[in-house]
């Protein structure tokens, strides 16, 4: 028996500025979520604050959060368990 979407995580591709002014969701363009972080792209400190962040915003644990590709550079792809697609960009967009 297959695990359902919600067990195996959504995938969402995120495209992220660090060192923003401050932590925020500017949109969507060509199904890429785009993000401001606050935090520099030094030792991982722009990836975890992006978790803390998109895990605060969607109302998850962190741990439902996680960067499945990309740790290195600006655009990622992120995991996101527990929750639907459709719950996600609404929560987003609200």
């Amino acid at each position: 028996m297959s695990a359902n979407k919600e067990e195996q995580g959504i995938r969402l591709a995120v495209k992220v500025t660090p060192n923003a002014g401050r932590n925020e969701i500017t949109g969507f363009d060509e199904d890429t979520l785009r993000v401001k972080i606050a935090a520099p792209p030094d030792k991982g400190k722009a990836n975890k604050e992006l978790v803390d962040f998109l895990s605060g915003r969607l109302g998850v644990k962190k741990t439902s959060v996680a960067i499945i590709r990309g740790l290195t550079s600006r655009n990622k792809v992120i995991s996101v368990t527990g929750i639907s697609r459709e719950e996600i960009i609404k929560r987003i967009s609200g």
